[in-house]
């Protein structure tokens, strides 16, 4: 994985945030692996002061982890961990469905129709970054109904977190002609959205990402790390 060189700015510690976040939750910096300060900054064409600053940051949002005697690594999940983060997503992604749902206005449906066909589209080109992006979206408009931007913030959080995992699998779906399974759930929340059926978009993103848990126990039960399966 090689970085591209940043232009010079006022704003460089934001852009270097930006450019090693992106390519962490991209999956271009996979799990496990190192963060060399001077390396990054070589390839950024920074000083390693924004970069020590952008690990610190990253550390605190739980993309970077320092390990003894290796520095700053991209963080991983255990099979376990990977699992208590689904289950949480669960927790809250359906309060946030059942609670946003009757809120929606006709703008909002007007905007899951236009997030739900940039999804489409970007499944058509294989664009799995953007894919995944126009998915969140989707549910970003969905849940932010709801009125409650801890709960939103906090959901946001957690899809940081997996995000790169995510990507994986939606590689995997792809590759094997199972891409159904990456819309066919928001279809049905978009048709459900439309008459504000609280129950069954609700209902029906719990089966979502019991679907997501059941994959990552089904992968996972064939090799010891996630990023394997």
């Amino acid at each position: 994985m090689t970085l591209n060189k940043l232009e010079p700015s006022a704003l460089v510690g934001e852009q270097v945030y930006d450019a090693i976040h992106r390519s962490i939750i991209n999956g271009e910096l996979e799990a496990g692996q190192r963060l060399r300060i001077r390396d990054l900054a070589e390839q950024l064409g920074t000083s390693v002061m924004p970069v020590r600053e952008a690990l610190r940051r990253l550390e605190e949002g739980g993309l970077v982890q320092t390990i003894p005697y290796r520095g700053a690594v991209v963080k991983g999940f255990t099979a376990q961990e990977l699992l208590h983060i689904y289950a949480v997503r669960r927790l809250l992604e359906v309060e946030a469905a059942k609670l946003g749902a009757p809120n929606l206005s006709d703008a909002d449906i007007a905007g899951l129709h236009a997030d739900y066909d940039k999804m489409i589209a970007a499944l058509e080109r294989e664009d799995i970054n953007d894919c995944l992006a126009q998915d969140e979206a989707f549910l970003s408009r969905m849940y932010a109904a709801s009125g409650n931007p801890f709960l939103i913030e906090s959901i946001e959080r957690l899809w940081t977190q997996c995000r790169a995992y995510k990507v994986i699998g939606a590689r995997r779906a792809v590759a094997s002609g199972r891409q159904k399974m990456l819309w066919e759930f928001q279809q049905q929340m978009l048709e459900a959205a439309e008459s504000r059926d609280a129950k069954k978009i609700a209902d029906l993103n719990d089966a979502s990402i019991m679907a997501a848990m059941e994959r990552i126990r089904t992968a996972l039960s064939e090799s010891e790390e996630p990023q394997e399966s």
